[in-house]
């Protein structure tokens, strides 16, 4: 995940950092490809392909810091990068029977809104996550508990799952370790929602101030 140090514009240089982000989404579709028609053998190494793809996703934040190319542009697209890795796989996991439907429901619902929500202040040239003011906001979007709890809980169900589906339920315990890795999707979703709270309170927040500043909201 990548973050900028201020409210840059948008730009429209691809440096090398936002070159790897694009990376991961031939990566993405190569992965969907292998999960729906691979052998069960490449749907193995298909779990490698798919860890690689979620790991640039650090990968392309620590090379934009160590070459000074933070941008409000490598924000967003990283995050889209993101949205698209994590709505994909969810969809896709739910289709093949793996997870319930809710889950790939619930994080749709949620990105959807607060990205919208997100977008109102991008376009004013503030980073997603420098939209929050408050000590808790912070925590839940931009802490290093959080972001790595989440981040965790997303590679522990998607590379499990996509194993699990490899498998095909031929390895002993299969069935319970489905249910464990169902388990730690709720985990994930779980926390997807719960970062994605604060976006929502500061958008109404910013909105009542508004509204109030322009006389329409009684003091």
């Amino acid at each position: 995940m990548r973050e900028v140090g201020g409210a840059s514009g948008l730009g429209g240089t691809l440096v090398l950092a936002n070159w790897i982000t694009l990376s991961r989404l031939p990566l993405l579709l190569v992965n969907i490809l292998i999960l729906y028609t691979g052998s069960p053998r490449a749907r193995v190494a298909g779990v490698a392909l798919l860890l690689v793809g979620i790991m640039l996703d650090t990968v392309d934040g620590a090379v934009a810091r160590k070459r000074g190319e933070t941008s409000l542009f490598g924000s967003v697209l990283d995050i889209a990068a993101d949205r698209l890795y994590e709505l994909v796989l969810w969809v896709c996991f739910a289709d093949l029977g793996l997870i319930p439907v809710a889950i790939p429901l619930i994080v749709i619902a949620r990105t959807t809104l607060t990205d919208a929500l997100r977008s109102i202040e991008v376009a004013q040239g503030t980073a997603p996550f420098r939209q929050h003011g408050t000590a808790l906001g912070r925590f839940l979007v931009g802490s290093a508990w959080m972001r790595v709890g989440y981040s965790a809980s997303k590679v522990v169900a998607f590379c499990g799952l996509a194993l699990a589906q490899a498998l095909g339920g031929a390895a002993p315990g299969t069935g319970a370790t489905l249910m464990t890795l169902r388990a730690v999707a709720w985990l994930a979703v779980g926390l997807c929602v719960l970062r994605g709270l604060p976006v929502m309170v500061h958008a109404a927040r910013q909105h009542w101030g508004t509204r109030r500043a322009a006389g329409a909201v009684p003091g």
